[in-house]
Parts: C-alpha cells; structure tokens; sequence
C-alpha cells in the first residue's frame, strides 16, 4: 500500500485565553450563586488558561464550523496546498452546530471547494483521530492523493449559565437545593474551544519534516463498560435513555442536553483501561518503549497524569517523563482536537530529527475508547 504523511499541521484557537479566575464572568454564574466545584476542579487539573469562541460581550464569535474553516484556512496558508487538489475532507468533533446535516457537511459548505469525499467522525475525544484515521485509509488504499482532517470542539456554548436556569429553578420550586449536580458543573471548569487541521498527502512533503503514519489503531471497552460521559439523555440504572423519548419540559427542566460524567466510573476504570489498552496495541505492532521518542498523551487533567505514569511504571512500560509531551495546562482540554493541538506545536515548534519516532494515545471516556498511533519523522 502506499504510504502516508502528515506535511503540515495547524491551529486555530478563538480570541483571547480565559485565566482561571475569569471563568464565571464569562461562562455565567447558576442561580447567582458562584460554583463550589470550580476550584476543586481547577486545582487538580491544573489547567491555567484556556479559549472560548465567546466575546466580551457573551455573545458567540464563532460556530463549530468556523472555528474548523480557520483551522483549514491557515493550514493551506501553511503549506501552500493548492484546496482544489484535496480529494477527502474528514472531520471529527463531539460538539457538531446541529444534529443534522454532519459537521464535514457545514464546513465543506463553508469552505467553498470542489466536489468531494467527506466523513464525519462522531464520538468524544476519539473522533478527531478516527477522522485521522479515514484519510489515512483512503490514501493507504490509493483511493485519494491528498486529504485533509480536522478535530474541532465549541462546547462553550454548551457550558454557559444560561442553559442550567430552568433546572435551577425547577429545584427551587421543589424546594431542593437549586445547585446544578456535579457530574454537570464538574465539566464546566474542563474543556475548552478550538479546531486543527493536518494535511496528508502520499508522498511527503518537498521541504520541512513530515510524519509518516505507520499505523493508527483503536480498541473499545463498550461491551464490558456502561457509559460514563454522555449528553442528550439521561442515565438511568446503567442505561442512557434518549432525549427523543423524553418530554419537551424535560429536556429544560433537567438540562438534558447538558455534558454529564459519571466521575465514580471515570475513575475506577480510564486508567486501568489505558493500561490494558496500550499493552495489547504494543503487542499488536510489536512497538517497544524504547523506540518512543515523544509520547503525547491527551488527558483531561494532570490528576490523571499521575496516575498514569505510576499505572504504566507498575506494568511495566517504561516511558520516561521527560518523553512525555503535553500542552493541557495552557490550552485546556479541546476534546476532540487536543491531540491535533498537541502535535502542531511539536511538529511546529521543536526540532525534529528524522526517525524520531512519535507515539498518539487518545482516550475517551464516553464508554470507554481508545486510540493509538505511531508516527515517524521523514
């Protein structure tokens, strides 16, 4: 089959990035009442700064779909692709403008371009690279010459103040503590806005370094696990119940639409699972640990981190730290695109040396996914 690079990779990220203290002025505050999650939240996922497609005056700047065109726009400034040689666009976001039509359908219409193959990857962080993934398969198997990708999230809008009022207030009129529950307001102070693009191509690129694609594999633990991560239904004794079979009054009254995590379950199984994961796809592709020479894990939180490392050193898989390269605490948890966000700024702004080798690690926690890939410099 042929090969496949990546020749370039770009980023764009909305406006100006959000302190940690500056949150709730932008975000909004529940029932006038300020978080008690927040600084729990913030203090173990250490992330200080992060961006949001919402202006100073609370208003949206950008949709989804605009904030993957810039990212697009500026890979093509980047590289100096010719768009109309482009034969595959894949996208993948867990946050889409709409439910239908699909997101590479919104920004292919933004884009302006010839007639094309799209995909749209759904899913939660993993969709970015299984869009990855599709254009390397279309060109591994000849079908196109050139692809671009993309992961893109504008949760923000998910986030604000304002979609968790009638549930406060059904509180209040209950009597009841009108405080949003955790598993809701633990996600407000997590993720983040952005969009990236890479560029493949089958041969690699004329000038600068490249990143071939050795191979990109996945495993899923959604026959074992229920769903931990989840939005648009309700759970209910393990179960997701859709907000289609729902009432009009409670997709309000309950913030149905809302991005919940079951923390108990994150907890008990992202990193055991992670373990297990990694062990089968080294063993898979027969990959030692000291043939890594960047290892960029995408996490949610330096709490995780930790424990990671420590889960791996028990294991047995010896990848030291100072391999370990992550962005997160300065762009925030991006979903979808923090692995894309995580490799332009190393492929961007270090030094890298042909055949230096670069290992992908993308969970999720919906129920529990995850994705590995392995790139080399040319």
């Amino acid at each position: 089959m042929p090969k496949v690079y990546i020749n370039a990779i770009a980023k764009f990220l909305p406006n100006d990035p959000v302190s940690n203290d500056r949150m709730e002025q932008v975000l909004g505050v529940v029932n006038d009442v300020p978080s008690r999650a927040r600084s729990i939240v913030l203090r173990n996922n250490r992330i200080t700064s992060r961006y949001y497609a919402i202006g100073t005056d609370g208003q949206p700047t950008h949709n989804n779909a605009e904030l993957t065109l810039q990212a697009i726009a500026r890979l093509m400034d980047q590289s100096g692709a010719d768009k109309t040689k482009i034969d595959v666009l894949s996208c993948g976001t867990s946050t889409p403008d709409q439910l239908l039509p699909s997101h590479a359908s919104m920004v292919h219409g933004l884009w302006q371009n010839k007639p094309m193959e799209l995909n749209s990857a759904s899913g939660i962080c993993t969709s970015g690279i299984n869009a990855l993934k599709y254009a390397y398969m279309a060109l591994a198997t000849g079908s196109a010459k050139q692809a671009v990708c993309t992961g893109s999230e504008r949760v923000s809008s998910w986030l604000r103040a304002d979609k968790f009022i009638n549930e406060s207030e059904r509180l209040a009129a209950l009597e009841q503590n009108p405080i949003i529950a955790f598993e809701k307001d633990f996600l407000r102070w997590m993720l983040s806005d952005g969009a990236a693009a890479m560029l493949l191509g089958d041969e690699p690129a004329s000038s600068g370094n490249s990143l071939a694609i050795h191979w990109i594999d996945g495993i899923s633990y959604a026959h074992e696990l229920e769903p931990c991560m989840y939005a648009g239904a309700t759970k209910i004794n393990g179960k997701l119940v859709a907000w289609s079979d729902a009432s009009p009054d409670a997709w309000l009254s309950t913030s149905i639409f809302a991005i919940k995590q079951d923390i108990k379950l994150l907890e008990a199984h992202i990193i055991p699972k992670g373990v297990q994961s990694i062990q089968e796809v080294m063993r898979r592709h027969q990959l030692n640990t000291n043939d890594i020479d960047y290892f960029l894990p995408h996490i949610s939180s330096y709490f995780f981190k930790d424990r990671l490392s420590e889960a791996f050193a028990k294991a047995g898989i010896d990848i030291p730290e100072e391999k370990w390269f992550i962005n997160l605490h300065k762009i925030g948890n991006v979903g979808s695109a923090s692995s894309y966000i995580q490799l332009e700024e190393l492929f961007n702004g270090k030094t890298l040396q042909r055949g230096e080798k670069i290992l992908l690690s993308v969970p999720e926690s919906g129920r529990f996914s995850y994705v590995y890939a392995l790139l080399e410099v040319t």
